[in-house]
């Protein structure tokens, strides 16, 4: 005979472990700190230079001639500005390195960003462009090379014409 029904009697209330979840959150939260400094360690900040800092004396004999300013959208829908230009090594020494200033003027013609960054030289145009340090490729006396610089973003101040770019420091041998 039956006695109808058998009720299960539920299980006794466990206390939750929370331990393993605070671990993983902290294993998270370490990861994201360390390639959150990886990223920002890597990246080269700009170094906010006087306009009237000194040019380095070898200067005159590094031209910079054909500027081609040109523009691309980034992933996060803002604009990336591209500096092109040719630079050739007219003096005696081989350079190793060069550190230009970018003034970008506003429509008043007074200064609206002003940039000092490492000249990167254009390694190879195709399949895109790839860009390489001087001391990568050091100008011999005589050689002539095509550079880029980049700017992500430029000032909505910045009048459109072309910046005034000045080398400030040149590394020989």
């Amino acid at each position: 005979m039956s006695t109808g029904p058998q009720l299960i009697r539920a299980a006794d209330p466990r206390e939750r472990n929370w331990l393993p979840l605070i671990i993983a959150t902290g294993v998270v939260l370490v990861i994201a700190v360390v390639a959150v400094l990886a990223v920002e360690h890597g990246r080269s900040k700009p170094t906010v230079t006087p306009i009237n800092a000194a040019a380095d004396p070898y200067a005159a004999n590094l031209p910079i001639t054909h500027l081609v300013l040109s523009e691309s959208a980034n992933l996060a829908g803002g604009k990336v500005t591209y500096v092109d230009g040719h630079i050739a090594n007219k003096g005696a020494e081989t350079v190793t390195a060069v550190t230009v200033q970018v003034l970008f003027r506003d429509a008043a013609h007074e200064v609206a960003q002003n940039e000092t960054m490492p000249l990167k030289l254009i390694r190879t145009r195709e399949p895109a462009v790839d860009l390489q340090p001087v001391s990568g490729a050091p100008l011999k006396p005589g050689d002539e090379r095509d550079f880029r610089l980049i700017f992500d973003p430029v000032t909505p101040d910045w009048d459109g014409a072309y910046p005034q770019i000045r080398i400030l420091h040149v590394e020989g041998k």
